[in-house]
């Protein structure tokens, strides 16, 4: 169930299986900049509803989509270009920003069908976004609580071996990067709404 990986130079073959098992609509695990994840395809039906009922959460609870280039992040979002040049020089970086779904997305995620709005995150992790490229499309992610877990945690000393025995029959693989550090909540902007809105301070710069 754990697969070891080297963070700059990550088996291709395990991260394959990681994308074969995520288009089937499994689950794996991985660390990224802010938390252990949760991720599954982006367009997968039976995985994101697996991840639902994993957290627990209601079907108009966003998730949010994460992406190794604005290119691939057109499939999910409407990017305009002024908002694509403010934060073309900042990613891939410690930050969530909303944009205007797609009509392929709003028509897959209920939450999306509410309020037309998608996230998307581009992160810093060479593993991660080897791991986004391999599977060839963005990953739908949610954070890894104590809901899904079962118990209290302090996310800083949260090991693989952890999640294996409170997740092996939930969840169809954990990578483990060996060591990681999580810099606190991604800084979020919302870029549906002009001008663009601070939804909350994190660990991105801000932007303006």
């Amino acid at each position: 169930m754990i697969e070891y990986i080297l963070d700059h130079n990550p088996d291709d073959r395990i991260l394959k299986k990681a994308s074969d098992l995520m288009k089937e609509g499994g689950i794996v695990c991985i660390p990224t900049d802010t938390h252990w994840v949760m991720l599954t395809d982006a367009f997968s039906k039976n995985g994101v509803e697996k991840l639902y009922r994993l957290k627990g959460e209601q079907k108009n609870h966003h998730f949010s989509i994460l992406c190794s280039s604005i290119s691939m992040a057109s499939e999910y979002a409407v990017i305009p270009d002024s908002s694509f040049r403010l934060i073309n020089r900042r990613i891939p970086g410690h930050y969530t920003f909303i944009f205007e779904a797609t009509k392929k997305m709003i028509k897959t995620l209920k939450a999306s069908k509410t309020d037309h709005e998608i996230g998307l995150r581009f992160i810093p992790l060479p593993y991660l976004n080897a791991l986004i490229e391999v599977h060839g499309g963005g990953l739908i992610s949610t954070n890894v609580d104590e809901r899904v877990l079962g118990f209290d945690f302090d996310k800083d000393q949260l090991y693989s071996f952890q999640l294996e025995e409170s997740l092996s029959a939930k969840v169809d693989m954990i990578i483990d990067p060996g060591e990681f550090n999580f810099i606190g909540p991604s800084t979020i902007y919302n870029f549906a709404h002009q001008p663009p809105e601070l939804v909350r301070e994190g660990a991105g710069e801000l932007l303006f």
